[in-house]
């Protein structure tokens, strides 16, 4: 898939992307990656803030993740390289894999775009098994379907068995409306 950035043939697309953080203030670094991606996308609706978990590496404290509604006139490629530079410019080092991270950017989905390429799956390969990911997905958009199984995404997660994933606080309450 090619998309030209800026040019007026472009028709937006609607993509779906994970936030995460776990060091430092949660609320603030959510706030921020917020602030910084509202000035590469349009930032349609925000999900609850859940906590979690960690998953692969416990040793670390818990998380707070949650998903944004965007529309972006750039390709998947062009997006992720994008999310890639938010997540340097507040500091996050990649030490090792599920490491500790001040933030974490994710593309979930974009459109209904199948895609695996090197560096870029989509859908994310992990988030079916994330309660993480699922529970604020469902909750922004509970009709939407996995595009390569036609499930929804909340009927995965009532039948799945996942780590605890709790609501702390409303999109609203980070200051931002959307």
């Amino acid at each position: 898939m090619t998309t030209r950035r800026g040019t007026a043939a472009t028709q937006p697309a609607i993509a779906y992307l994970g936030l995460g953080t776990n060091l430092g203030d949660r609320r603030g670094n959510l706030r921020e990656a917020l602030a910084r991606l509202r000035k590469i996308v349009a930032v349609e609706a925000l999900s609850s803030i859940y906590e979690s978990d960690p998953v692969g590496h416990a040793e670390q404290p818990r998380f707070w993740n949650m998903v944004a509604r965007v529309s972006t006139p750039l390709s998947p490629p062009e997006l992720l390289a994008e999310l890639a530079g938010i997540e340097q410019a507040m500091g996050r080092l990649r030490s090792f894999r599920n490491a500790p991270r001040i933030i974490d950017l994710d593309i979930l989905r974009y459109g209904d775009v199948v895609l695996n390429a090197p560096g870029l799956q989509l859908p994310h390969p992990r988030m079916t098994g994330r309660a993480f990911v699922l529970r604020p997905l469902a909750e922004l958009a509970p009709a939407l379907r996995d595009p390569q199984s036609g499930e929804l995404y909340r009927d995965l997660l009532e039948r799945g068995k996942f780590e605890r994933a709790v609501v702390v606080a409303t999109a609203s309450e980070l200051n931002h409306e959307v």
